[in-house]
């Protein structure tokens, strides 16, 4: 009996396990992007001007926030520049966000792959030097297919770094006071693509801007946009990071300024922007959900990465393979019946008749003996003589009545006078 009651514990472990291990919120992914993957997905905005890519960078971070720019940037389509963001002070967004409104054009190719967005945010949390580096790749590769180069609406500056002794490149705005953002088809721009099995990232330019030039040439542009103090952002190549022109963020973030005492300020992340967007590692996910009112309470309730390690080694050293039971629920027809079985939702009226059931097979079985049929006879029976005992028959009553009838009869008859 033992043993038994012990195998059907392992049959229950094999099929619950693997249902719990294939919870999405556990779903195995590699914690950081290869090269390939992130020259593939820089590709549409690594010839931006430093300091607009500096947001975009920024604000892909929070992904949710960008959508929500995005609608009101096209219900608001005649605002941009400075005037659109201030226009957008009250919004519940990051700056970073907010500053983006200025540019439609580059929010609403944005707009394109909200994916995109979210994947960009996250590699620009986790490697954020990775990202910097990628970033320079590319613009190495435009610029000696020749697609990089000074123009009218942008300047091409090649010098070195001397912490790293590396060659960078940086795209600044022609005027300074003026931003154009460029559009590309990247299978074009960057010459002979050096990963086959990772093809660039193209997003088109959004239907209703006007270009200058056609874009399989090269690098388009749309109509400047005239700025003052809208993009505050830049890229320290030295560093791999980005940092703030204090003086431009407080000038247009009136409502949110940096108390600092210097000029230039390192950019945070701000993870009270993230909203409900999951966060794709581990370690970003330990440095930011705790800044997010109720993380602890959704870490618990998804299941903390180091127990489910534990739990993993213990079924492993009672000779169970979450994962070779992953596979028989997938490929077992009775496994997974079982599985889904369990996992039903029970009918409360159905458990009461089933109890109630079970109730009256124990009273049977505890009285094998017993004639039933002769049982409920004899209860009846019983019954009728309690309810009319001492009643008489009708005859009987008749005659009692007859009886009183004639003694009160002759209790009126005169004295002296008895009948015979």
């Amino acid at each position: 009996m033992k043993s038994t009651t012990h195998h059907r514990w392992m049959a229950l472990l094999l099929v619950a396990v693997p249902l719990l291990l294939a919870c999405p919120t556990w779903a195995q992914e590699s914690e950081t992007f290869k090269p390939e993957e992130l020259d593939q997905m820089l590709a549409p905005i690594a010839l931006y001007p430093d300091s607009l890519l500096a947001q975009v960078l920024m604000a892909c971070t929070y992904p949710a926030e960008v959508a929500e720019a995005a609608q009101w940037s096209q219900s608001n389509a005649a605002q941009k520049g400075d005037a659109a963001v201030t226009a957008v002070q009250d919004k519940p967004w990051d700056p970073s966000v907010k500053s983006l409104v200025a540019f439609p054009q580059a929010l609403a190719t944005m707009d394109q792959e909200p994916d995109w967005v979210q994947k960009v945010g996250d590699a620009f949390l986790a490697q954020p030097n990775d990202v910097m580096d990628s970033v320079q790749r590319l613009r190495a590769a435009a610029k000696q297919s020749g697609n990089l180069e000074n123009t009218s609406q942008h300047q091409v500056i090649v010098e070195e770094v001397p912490q790293t002794q590396q060659t960078i490149i940086k795209v600044e705005p022609a005027a300074p006071q003026v931003v154009y953002v460029p559009a590309y088809n990247p299978t074009v721009v960057y010459g002979t693509w050096w990963y086959p099995r990772y093809p660039p990232v193209y997003l088109p330019p959004p239907p209703g801007y006007v270009f200058g030039t056609a874009l399989v040439s090269g690098i388009a542009f749309g109509i400047g946009v005239g700025i003052t103090n809208s993009l505050w952002g830049g890229c320290d190549w030295g560093r791999g990071d980005v940092d703030i022109d204090v003086n431009h963020y407080n000038n247009i973030n009136v409502g949110n300024k940096l108390e600092v005492n210097r000029n230039r300020a390192k950019w945070n992340h701000d993870a009270r922007h993230r909203r409900e967007v999951p966060y794709r590692d581990k370690k970003t996910r330990a440095t930011y959900s705790r800044s997010i009112p109720g993380a602890d309470q959704r870490r618990d309730f998804r299941g903390r990465e180091a127990d489910r390690d534990k739990a993993q080694a213990a079924l492993r050293q009672r000779g169970i393979d979450p994962a070779k039971g992953r596979e028989k629920l997938r490929t077992d027809p009775q496994t997974r019946e079982r599985a889904q079985a369990a996992t039903r939702p029970v009918d409360p009226g159905k458990t009461r008749a089933s109890a109630s059931k079970i109730d009256r097979d124990k009273a049977r079985a505890a009285t094998p003996n017993i004639d039933r049929g002769k049982a409920r006879q004899t209860a009846q029976r019983r019954g009728s003589d309690n309810a009319f005992r001492g009643a008489k028959s009708p005859s009987q009553t008749q005659r009692d009545i007859s009886r009183g009838r004639s003694s009160r009869q002759a209790m009126k008859a005169p004295a002296g006078g008895r009948r015979r």
